[in-house]
C-alpha cells in the first residue's frame, strides 16, 4: 500500500503527499539547514525554522497538506511540558517563588494590557484589544530554553527569570481557556470543544468531566505511578522503562484532549506530580532525545506554515506588528527585569529571549477566532505575526549579544544552588560502600548527586530520608542529566565488576575533566580500573582487611601502637608491590610468576622492618583500652592519658 504520491500543484510546484514522505522532507531539510544556521551563530531554532519556510507552500512548495505532521511536532510541545514539570519539585517552586509569582504574573499582566492599550489606539474594540493583548503577552516557552540551553543559561539568573516567567504563563493557559468564551461576541462553551463521548454534552457535563480528569490524575499520580515504575524498574529492561514513559505523556495527553483541556499541560501535571520521584533523572533522559526530535519538527512546520503571502498584501501592517511586539515586549522585560534585580545586561537578554509570541497562541487565536472573540481576518493576521516573531527570535538574541559583546557572557552563579543537578560530586552506587563516601562529603558540605540502579535500595536509603535516584550511571545522557559536566569528581561505588568498568572507560571519554575514584574488588580489578582511566582506585576490603588484622594483634596480646603500625607497614609494602606489578597484570603467566616471587620478598621486607622498629619506646605509648578511649574523644577534648 502507498503511505503517499508525488504530483503537481496547482503552482506548477512539486507537492509531495503522505505523512512518511513528509516526514522525508522536513528532516532532510533540517539536517541541511540547522547546520548552516548553528555555524552561523543563530541557534538550531532558526534553521528549523528556515528549513520549514524553505518546503513549505509559500517557497519551494515540497509539502502538502502538513496538518497530519503538525499534530505529531505537537507532540514535541507536550513532552516539552512534561520535562519542565519533572523539574518543578516543591523545593524549587519555593526557592523560585519571588520570580514564579512576581515576575511571571508582572509580565503577563502589564504586558497583556499594554498590548490592549495599543491596539485600542489602533481602532480594536475593547475585548478583541483585550483578548489579543494576553494571547501576545505569551511567550514561547520551547524557543526560550531551547536557545538558552544552547548558550548555557538555563542556570544562571536569565535562565531562572525566564524560567519563572515561562512557568506562570503555561500555568495562566487554563484560565485563559476558560476566560475566553466570555470575551466573545457570539455565545460559546467554557471549554474546548471536547471530542468523543463528551462532544455536544452540556457545559457542566463538560467542566465536571475536566474536573474530575485532572483529579484522577493528581490522585493516580501520587499513589500509582511510583509502584508502577518500581515494578517497571525492578525488571531492568531500558527499553521497558523509556516506552513506559513515552506511555505516560501519551495517556495523559489523551485523557486531557478528551475533556477539552490542553495536553501540554496535562503532561506538565504529569511531570510535577514525578517531580520528587527517585524516577525522575530516568524520565528526563528516556524522553529527551524524542523531545529534541519532535520540537525540531515542530519548528519545521511552523516554519512551512508561514504566510508569505500575506506578507507581501500587507508588508507593512505585517512587519509593523511583528517588530512592535517584539520591540513592546523587550522594553516591558527589561524594566521589570530590573525591577528584580538583573543586571542591565541580562535584562535585556531577557526581553530579547522572551519577545516572540508563544506556541499557545496558535491554540488561542484559532479558538479565539472560532467562538467570536476575534474577528477571523485579525487572528489570521496576528497568528502570522507570532510566526514570524518565533522566527525572529534567534536573530534578535544573536543581536542583542553582538551589540553586548564587549561584556561577553552573563556572570556564573558562584553556588549553583538553583537545582539540585549542579552537584560537585557525583556518586555511582549507593550501597554500603557509596553510602560511608557520601556521607563524609555531605558532612563536609559537599553538594552530591548520588545514582542507583537497584530498587530495593533506594526504598532502603529513602526510609531513612536520604535521597537517590534511580538509573544506570553508565549512560551519558542521564551523567548529564544528573550534573556531570559541572560536577569535579565522580565516585564509582557500585558492587558490579563488569559495569564498574564501563562506568570509568565511558566517563573518560564523555566527561574528561571529571577526576573518577572507583571501587576495585581486588588487585587485578583495580589495574584494570586504572588502565581504563580511573585516578583513583581503592581495594573496597583492603583497609578493613588492615583493621581487622591489627585488632587480631591486640588480640594476640600486642600493645595497640605495635599493631597498628604492622598494619601501616603492610599496607607501604603492599601499595608499592601494586605498582611495581602494574605492568605485568594483563599477562596471566608472567603476572603470577611475579606474584609468587614478590610474596616471600615482602614478607622477609616486613618483618624486618617490624624488628628494626620494634624496640622504640613509643611501643608502650599505646594499650587497647586507651586506644578505645581515644576514639571516642571528641575534637578539643583533652587527650587522654597513658
Amino acid at each position: 500500500m502507498a503511505t503517499g504520491s508525488i504530483g503537481k500543484g496547482d503552482d506548477g510546484g512539486r507537492v509531495i503527499d503522505g505523512v512518511l514522505l513528509q516526514v522525508f522532507v522536513y528532516l532532510a531539510a533540517a539536517v541541511l539547514a540547522v547546520p548552516v544556521a548553528t555555524r552561523l551563530g543563530l541557534g538550531s531554532v532558526l534553521g528549523y525554522l528556515v528549513a520549514g519556510a524553505l518546503v513549505g507552500p509559500c517557497a519551494l512548495n515540497l509539502v502538502g497538506d502538513a496538518s497530519s505532521v503538525g499534530h505529531i511536532a505537537q507532540f514535541g510541545v507536550v513532552m516539552l511540558l512534561f520535562l519542565i514539570g519533572l523539574e518543578v519539585r516543591p523545593a524549587l517552586l519555593w526557592q523560585l517563588r519571588t520570580v514564579i509569582v512576581g515576575f511571571g504574573a508582572s509580565q503577563l499582566i502589564v504586558t497583556g494590557f499594554a498590548i490592549a492599550a495599543v491596539a485600542l489606539v489602533l481602532g480594536q474594540p475593547w475585548r478583541a484589544a483585550l483578548v489579543s493583548g494576553f494571547i501576545l503577552a505569551m511567550s514561547s516557552t520551547a524557543i526560550v530554553l531551547q536557545l538558552l540551553d544552547e548558550k548555557g543559561l538555563r542556570r544562571r539568573a536569565v535562565g531562572r527569570s525566564a524560567f519563572g516567567v515561562l512557568l506562570f504563563q503555561d500555568l495562566a493557559v487554563i484560565p485563559l481557556l476558560a476566560l475566553l468564551p466570555l470575551a466573545a461576541i457570539t455565545g460559546a462553551s467554557v471549554v474546548t470543544e471536547p471530542v468523543g463521548f463528551l462532544a455536544g454534552q452540556p457545559d457542566w457535563v463538560k467542566i465536571l468531566a475536566s474536573l474530575s480528569a485532572v483529579a484522577g490524575l493528581v490522585i493516580g499520580g501520587r499513589y500509582l505511578l511510583r509502584p508502577i515504575f518500581r515494578i517497571i524498574a525492578a525488571t531492568h529492561l531500558r527499553e521497558l522503562f523509556t516506552a513506559s514513559a513515552l506511555l505516560l505523556v501519551v495517556a495523559v495527553a489523551l485523557l486531557m484532549e478528551l475533556v477539552g483541556l490542553s495536553p501540554a499541560l496535562g503532561a506538565f501535571l504529569a511531570g510535577v506530580l514525578l517531580a520528587e520521584s527517585e524516577y525522575r533523572r530516568e524520565l528526563e533522559t528516556d524522553i529527551e532525545p524524542f523531545r529534541g526530535l519532535l520540537l525540531g519538527i515542530f519548528f519545521v512546520t511552523v516554519g512551512a506554515g508561514l504566510d508569505f503571502g500575506l506578507f507581501r498584501s500587507q508588508p507593512l501592517i505585517l512587519g509593523g506588528l511583528v517588530v512592535g511586539l517584539m520591540a513592546l515586549k523587550s522594553i516591558i522585560l527589561l524594566l521589570i527585569g530590573r525591577v528584580f534585580k538583573l543586571t542591565w545586561r541580562e535584562a535585556g537578554l531577557l526581553g530579547a529571549a522572551l519577545s516572540q509570541g508563544g506556541e499557545f497562541a496558535f491554540v488561542l487565536l484559532s479558538l479565539a477566532a472560532a467562538i467570536g472573540a476575534l474577528p477571523a481576518g485579525l487572528a489570521a493576521v496576528l497568528t502570522a505575526a507570532v510566526a514570524l516573531s518565533m522566527a525572529a527570535t534567534p536573530l534578535a538574541v544573536a543581536a542583542y549579544e553582538r551589540l553586548t559583546r564587549s561584556d561577553n557572557a552573563v556572570a556564573p552563579e558562584p553556588d549553583g544552588k538553583y537545582d539540585a543537578g549542579t552537584p560537585e560530586v557525583l556518586i555511582a552506587g549507593y550501597g554500603r560502600f557509596g553510602q560511608v563516601v557520601t556521607r563524609i562529603l555531605t558532612a563536609n558540605g559537599y553538594k552530591t548527586s548520588v545514582l542507583e540502579n537497584s530498587v530495593e535500595q533506594i526504598q532502603l536509603v529513602r526510609r531513612f530520608g536520604r535521597n537517590a535516584f534511580y538509573g544506570d550511571a553508565g549512560r551519558v545522557d542521564l551523567l548529564r542529566a544528573a550534573g556531570a559536566e559541572s560536577a569535579r569528581i565522580l565516585v564509582v561505588a557500585i558492587d558490579d565488576r563488569e559495569k564498574a568498568s564501563e562506568i570509568v572507560e565511558t566517563v573518560r571519554q564523555a566527561f574528561p575533566h571529571l577526576t573518577v575514584l572507583a571501587r576495585a574488588f581486588d588487585r587485578r580489578h583495580a589495574y584494570e580500573l586504572l588502565d581504563r582511566g580511573a585516578h583513583v582506585v581503592e581495594r573496597e576490603l583492603f583497609e578493613g582487611g588492615l583493621a581487622m588484622a591489627s585488632s587480631a594483634l591486640e588480640a594476640l596480646g600486642w600493645r595497640a601502637y605495635r599493631a597498628n603500625r604492622a598494619a601501616r607497614l603492610f599496607r607501604r609494602h603492599d601499595i608499592r608491590l601494586f605498582d611495581e606489578l602494574r605492568s605485568l597484570w594483563a599477562d596471566e603467566t608472567r603476572y603470577v610468576s611475579a606474584v609468587r616471587e614478590s610474596s616471600p620478598r615482602m614478607d622477609d621486607l616486613l618483618r624486618a622492618d617490624i624488628t628494626r622498629l620494634q624496640p622504640r619506646e613509643a611501643d608502650t605509648g599505646w594499650d587497647t583500652e586507651t586506644r578505645y578511649r581515644q576514639m571516642n574523644t571528641s575534637p578539643g577534648d583533652e587527650e587522654p592519658k597513658s
